[in-house]
């Protein structure tokens, strides 16, 4: 099967007004944003080779935005670019995952220690009111619902960004925004793997209770259970290591990045 990017344009065509004052940069950033939306969302599939011709037609927009917002997206960890033969959308692998997983817990723990330690009342009743959406999301969640469903994500990811939104560093509240999107797509294999919602509700309650009480010990053990159990379920390791045991690891990559690439057929 081809890794060929397919053309079909679901969006209306970015404008391309260039005759106004910081347009390159607009359209630079819309690009970035509607790639990336489609990355996350499987449209564009992981390890598929992107053609600037082919994201010309397929966005509607001139190459010089899209160069520029590939580069952006590069730095976020959602493209790898390939010397002078153009971009590749990141492909997904147990040690891609590992290392998202290893950098998120350095930087939500630190967060989330700032975030206890200077967090008010207005910081308590936001984890409240998102713990509150997560809920109720859950409770309704059906097959046509959950993680990939854009209003379900915005209300994930507000749960875990209210955690930290009291950490007093905006550069550590972005370096969480961009680790969690790089984590979505392993994200949605594993919730897909979930036998019930009731844990993934009860993992998100159990974690903001302990960060409204102020249990610096209990929280980050909680966080770090929550955080490796995306890589638990997408790459389970076997109880001993057998002569070729990282062959399942390498097969369940390839099954990963192929079924993601089917969806696009």
């Amino acid at each position: 099967m081809s890794d060929q990017l397919t053309t079909t344009r679901t969006d209306p065509p970015l404008a391309d007004p260039s005759n106004e004052p910081g347009a390159a940069e607009t359209l630079a950033e819309r690009s970035a944003a509607r790639i990336e939306r489609d990355i996350l969302a499987g449209a564009l599939a992981p390890d598929t080779k992107l053609s600037i011709v082919d994201l010309v037609r397929r966005y509607g927009v001139s190459a010089t935005p899209l160069r520029e917002g590939l580069s952006r997206l590069v730095s976020r960890g959602l493209i790898v670019a390939i010397g002078q033969r153009g971009f590749r959308v990141a492909a997904l692998s147990r040690p891609d995952l590992e290392d998202i997983t290893a950098t998120r817990l350095l930087v939500e723990h630190a967060a989330l220690g700032l975030a206890m330690a200077k967090g008010d009342d207005r910081w308590e009743a936001e984890i409240v009111a998102t713990l509150h959406r997560l809920r109720r999301f859950t409770e309704r969640r059906n097959r046509a619902s959950g993680e990939g469903q854009p209003e379900f994500d915005d209300v994930h990811k507000a749960f875990h960004a209210s955690l930290i939104a009291a950490c007093g560093s905006q550069r550590l509240i972005e370096l969480q925004s961009q680790l969690y999107d790089q984590a979505y797509r392993y994200r949605r294999v594993m919730l897909a793997r979930l036998p019930t919602d009731t844990r993934f509700f009860a993992e998100h309650e159990r974690l903001a209770q302990r960060v409204l009480a102020r249990d610096q010990a209990e929280a980050r053990e909680l966080l770090t259970g929550h955080l490796n159990s995306t890589l638990e379920i997408v790459y389970p390791r076997a109880a001993a290591k057998p002569r070729g045991a990282a062959e399942p690891a390498r097969a369940t990559a390839r099954a990963l990045n192929t079924r993601a690439r089917k969806g696009q057929s």
